[in-house]
């Protein structure tokens, strides 16, 4: 999923939320997480002496949760210090340097959001190298091998599935859809690419994608545009917009709103402006995401790694959730993370680590 750089004054999406989750989240399992990192694991690092660096490939509303998160991860766990650094400016050497001052600081874990998944995996090996500890969050180097330790995000593919079946359940079965997402060449585009084609081809033809418009996610100005554009050109001949990326979801979500045209909307994300589209009804569903868990979680798997756990299979990629919401639950979906997210925890302890 490449997320790039989103007009300053936006809100972030989750924040809303974000503490409340949190909260919940560590009334049910604080106490048990501190008896669990009080001790090290063979010559691993107590929970004190963990220092976790959260680093974005760049600024956007979808990170901002994590820093509610990994405040929470600290306290939780009793770790040593965490810190937030987005500065990279979507550029992978960037990146690579932020990373390599932040080592030198004394960070001794990273969570990574890697600008490149292509060249994600030779950063990694570097700080590993280093004897770090190394997860990828929110993000998954392309092909099949992670050389982090694992990687917690949402499968994007599925997630994409999801908002094209309740697209197609929102067209009533049948008629013109369209797919709004982001850079071509990023490989999560194309897995998203694939979920919503795989939804159109489960209808037997009743439904036609009659087109995927890429690389609209820059930023909120170029995906305006390119959906004025469509609806333009092919407004009355469009029955849904299905959404994977959060900028041309914000912006169709307002235009077929301003239109009037009766086209059914699934948006991506929980930006103040689709939940007050599926209030009023001008957008259908939204498939939201879990960043909150892959901080909170991710931190957690960090320290317990840190200490001198291992992963039973290196480098496995884990869901952390997406979730359909509608009008019917658009008050209260923010308990499916919660619920999510109190799993992903549980899960490391009973599927994914091995600590001795």
């Amino acid at each position: 999923m490449r997320i790039t750089r989103f007009p300053r004054g936006q809100r972030a999406l989750g924040i809303s939320v974000a503490v409340l989750t949190l909260a919940m989240v560590a009334t049910g399992c604080a106490r048990k997480s501190n008896a669990q990192g009080s001790s090290t694991s063979g010559n691993g690092l107590a929970p004190a002496s963990v220092k976790i660096a959260y680093v974005p490939g760049g600024p956007h509303p979808y990170f901002q949760p994590w820093k509610t998160a990994m405040n929470q991860a600290k306290q939780d766990f009793s770790l040593g210090g965490v810190t937030f650094n987005e500065t990279s400016g979507w550029d992978q050497t960037k990146q690579n340097n932020v990373l390599q001052s932040l080592a030198a600081q004394g960070y001794n874990a990273f969570g990574v959001f890697g600008v490149s998944p292509d060249n994600i995996n030779s950063t990694f090996q570097q700080l590993e190298g280093k004897h770090l500890t190394v997860a990828s969050l929110g993000s998954c180097p392309a092909g099949n091998t992670d050389a982090a330790s694992f990687c917690l995000a949402t499968d994007v593919q599925t997630a994409a599935y999801r908002a094209a079946v309740a697209a197609i359940q929102a067209m009533g079965g049948s008629g013109n859809l369209v797919h709004l997402t982001g850079n071509k060449t990023d490989s999560n585009t194309q897995r998203r690419i694939a979920g919503v084609q795989k939804a159109v081809d489960e209808t037997g033809g009743k439904v036609k994608l009659i087109q995927t418009i890429t690389d609209i996610d820059t930023d909120l100005q170029t995906a305006q545009k390119a959906v004025a554009d469509l609806l333009g050109a092919k407004g009355k001949q469009i029955n849904g917009i299905v959404n994977t990326a959060y900028n041309p979801a914000v912006a169709s979500a307002s235009a077929v709103k301003q239109s009037g045209l009766p086209i059914k909307v699934i948006a991506i994300d929980d930006d103040p402006t689709i939940l007050s589209g599926i209030k009023d009804g001008s957008v259908a569903a939204t498939v939201v995401q879990n960043p909150v868990g892959q901080a909170y979680v991710g931190g957690y798997a960090l320290m317990k790694l840190a200490g001198g756990c291992t992963m039973k299979t290196p480098g496995q990629t884990i869901d952390s959730g997406s979730f359909v919401v509608t009008k019917s639950d658009v008050a209260t979906y923010d308990t499916k993370r919660q619920d999510e997210t109190k799993q992903l925890k549980t899960d490391f302890d009973s599927k994914y680590l091995s600590c001795k």
